[in-house]
C-alpha cells in the first residue's frame, strides 16, 4: 500500500512557517474499527521541503506518534516566499506520496516602535499643510468671500 499523501498547512510568523501535519487517511479496518496508521505503524517518519528561491532544502527526517501535529521551521528570510512538501513514511513500508507544494510568505513584521514614528510624522505633516492652507484663506489667496471692487479688476 502506498502512505499519503498527508494533509499539510502552513502559516507565517515572524521569520518563520508553522506548519501542520495531518497524516494520510488509512482505509483499513480491524474488528470493524478504521485504524489509523499510527495503530498500524505505531511510529512513523515524515520529512519536511522547503523550497524558496534560494532552492530546495530538505530538512533532516523526524518521527512522530500523533495523527496531527505541529512543526517551526525557523530562521527564513522575511519577505521571501517559501514552499513546503511533507512526505510520510513507515518503517516497514517506504511507498509514500508526497503532499502538494503550500506556499507562503515568511511574515517581516516592523517593531512597533516604527509605526508610532510614521503616525506622528504623518499628524506633523498634516498640521503644517493644514496651518499653510489656513495662512493663505486668510491672505484672501483664494476661496475668498467677498469679490474685490471693479476698480481693482
Amino acid at each position: 500500500a502506498v502512505l499519503g499523501p498527508p494533509e499539510v498547512n502552513i502559516t507565517p510568523c515572524l521569520n518563520c512557517i508553522n506548519v501542520t501535519i495531518k497524516l494520510p487517511a488509512c482505509h483499513y479496518r480491524e474488528k470493524g474499527k478504521l485504524l489509523s496508521l499510527v495503530d498500524i505503524y505505531e511510529e512513523l517518519d515524515y520529512e519536511i521541503t522547503v523550497k524558496s528561491q534560494g532552492g530546495e532544502h530538505k530538512r533532516p527526517w523526524e518521527k512522530t506518534t500523533k495523527e496531527v501535529f505541529s512543526t517551526v521551521i525557523e530562521e527564513l528570510y522575511p519577505s521571501r516566499n517559501y514552499c513546503v512538501s511533507v512526505v510520510v513514511t513507515a518503517s516497514l513500508n517506504k511507498h509514500s506520496v508526497p503532499s502538494p507544494w503550500k506556499c507562503v510568505p515568511a511574515d517581516s513584521l516592523a517593531r512597533p516602535g516604527y509605526h508610532v514614528a510614521a503616525v506622528a510624522g504623518a499628524v506633523c505633516v498634516s498640521l503644517v499643510i493644514a496651518v499653510a492652507l489656513k495662512c493663505l484663506h486668510a491672505g484672501g489667496y483664494f476661496l475668498q468671500s467677498k469679490s474685490l471692487p471693479h476698480a481693482l479688476v
